[in-house]
């Protein structure tokens, strides 16, 4: 059996550049909206709500809600929200291959391969990366009826957490 990936504290030390020319293209695609997250509304809904999970997760991982760019971006962390994926490397390459199990892009398909490569660089000489994590996942969005496009959280985040997973089909892992 393959041990879980222990990834370095800091891995993706470019991330805010990374970040920002997502804006820029998305801004020169015109496909920038105004804030969608406001944290603080989030924070004040009942406990196992969609929206109360994902404040709960920004704040557990000490995240600022995605306030800038594309709706799919400021939307990301609620994907991690649905699938129950974490916030470190590992995660973030399963959200991935969820994606692009829901709806091919080559955007999910780059990010993942990026993801892997900043993977790889940080394994060390006892640590393994185990494939079928991210065939699950991959396998997961393929069997749901999540649209990373069109779905629209706002209209959800009153809801407990796993009434919108099965209006998704999102299955636990």
């Amino acid at each position: 059996m393959m041990q879980p990936l222990v990834a370095s504290p800091n891995p993706a030390p470019h991330l805010q550049q990374v970040l920002d020319l997502i804006d820029r293209i998305a801004v020169a695609q015109g496909q920038d909206v105004p804030q969608i997250v406001e944290i603080e509304k989030l924070r004040f809904l009942p406990t196992d709500t969609f929206g109360r999970t994902w404040a709960d997760f920004l704040n557990e991982h000490n995240f600022q809600p995605f306030t800038t760019g594309s709706r799919r971006k400021q939307l990301h962390d609620g994907i991690h929200v649905l699938t129950g994926y974490g916030a470190d490397l590992i995660g973030e390459a399963e959200v991935q291959a969820f994606l692009l199990g829901t709806k091919f892009s080559i955007t999910n398909l780059m990010l993942g391969l990026g993801l892997l490569r900043v993977i790889h660089k940080s394994l060390n000489s006892r640590q393994q990366f185990s494939w079928a994590r991210l065939w699950q996942a991959y396998q997961r969005g393929c069997n749901s009826q999540f649209d990373p496009d069109t779905w629209q959280p706002e209209l959800l985040w009153h809801l407990p957490l796993t009434n919108v997973q099965s209006l998704f089909s999102i299955v636990k892992n």
